[in-house]
């Protein structure tokens, strides 16, 4: 993926959903494993990201594995709690670390298409 259309879809998706766009940062690293798309924020943002039961994380995610499939990539992401930030909760933590490669099941773009269906 040479021209980062990764990193510049989180980056264009999350400042829209956050109080503090100028806190935003992203770092992108490739290894064996694939790409992975460190996300720093505002910690006053940390709920609008996370969501609900981790919630808008997942979606997140799920939209990066479909760019990522695009262009014969696995993406993977990792938000950093901010400093400061307030702590996270089980459901926060969980939700944080599915990003996690041994774990994190590979989907076709059909599934995770599907999965973006309400």
């Amino acid at each position: 993926m040479d021209t980062h259309e990764d990193k510049q879809f989180l980056e264009n998706l999350v400042k829209a959903l956050v109080d503090h766009p100028d806190s935003v940062g992203i770092n992108r690293t490739v290894d064996e494993m694939g790409v992975l798309l460190t996300l720093d924020i505002h910690a006053d943002d940390m709920g609008k990201i996370i969501g609900r039961s981790g919630n808008t994380a997942k979606a997140i995610r799920t939209l990066l594995r479909v760019v990522g499939m695009k262009n014969d990539a696995r993406v993977n992401l990792k938000i950093n709690e901010p400093e400061g930030g307030k702590g996270m909760n089980r459901e926060m933590s969980d939700a944080m670390r599915e990003d996690n490669p041994s774990v994190a099941e590979t989907k076709s773009l059909d599934q995770a298409i599907d999965d973006l269906k309400i």
